[in-house]
């Protein structure tokens, strides 16, 4: 079996410039990014990844950062359905000092 862990370091070898890691089981659930997955690919590889899937609020997005090395973290259905603003999140980014683009 392969396991992500295992096809995140292949991508690399391969040539990848970075890595959008999608937890599906956390897909549309609202409970915050999966630290433990997001962690692990992150310390095995060099090229950035990108966290999906999980974010229901803002402070989501700071405990992914606090807790990993990822290099980014995105959300899409918070925002399509009108859960959490874009400027929210950006504005508890920057009051928690995450480098972000305003």
């Amino acid at each position: 079996d392969i396991g992500a862990y295992e096809l995140a370091v292949a991508m690399q070898d391969l040539g990848a410039g970075e890595i959008l890691l999608n937890c599906i089981d956390e897909d549309g659930q609202g409970n915050g990014f999966e630290h433990e997955l997001v962690g692990l690919i992150a310390d095995a590889v060099s090229i950035p990844v990108i966290a999906s899937s999980g974010a229901g609020n803002p402070k989501h997005f700071t405990d992914v950062f606090a807790a990993t090395k990822c290099s980014a973290a995105l959300a899409a259905g918070i925002f399509h359905r009108g859960e959490v603003s874009i400027e929210q999140v950006k504005t508890h980014m920057r009051s928690e000092n995450v480098p972000t683009r305003m």
